[in-house]
């Protein structure tokens, strides 16, 4: 089975927004706007077999998880 490919919407020290592959060391791609890095996230988590975003707030923290492909078992709670 293949490892779940991570792609995360930071922010980018410039300001703007950062899309990075988890275990990378740079940023795949900069973008002025957080909508535009969420779509190339998207983007490139369709295109792996087993895709997830993780996009984050301003401060850090994260706001919301998405995966594509086979979503993780269902637990009840």
């Amino acid at each position: 089975m293949s490892r779940r490919e991570k792609f995360r919407v930071l922010p980018h020290k410039s300001g703007d927004w950062a899309v990075k592959r988890e275990g990378a060391d740079r940023a795949s791609s900069i973008h002025d706007q957080k909508e535009d890095a969420i779509e190339r996230a998207k983007e490139l988590a369709k295109d792996a077999p087993l895709g997830q975003i993780i996009i984050h707030k301003k401060d850090g923290t994260i706001q919301t998880e998405h995966t594509y492909r086979k979503d993780p078992e269902k637990y009840p709670g």
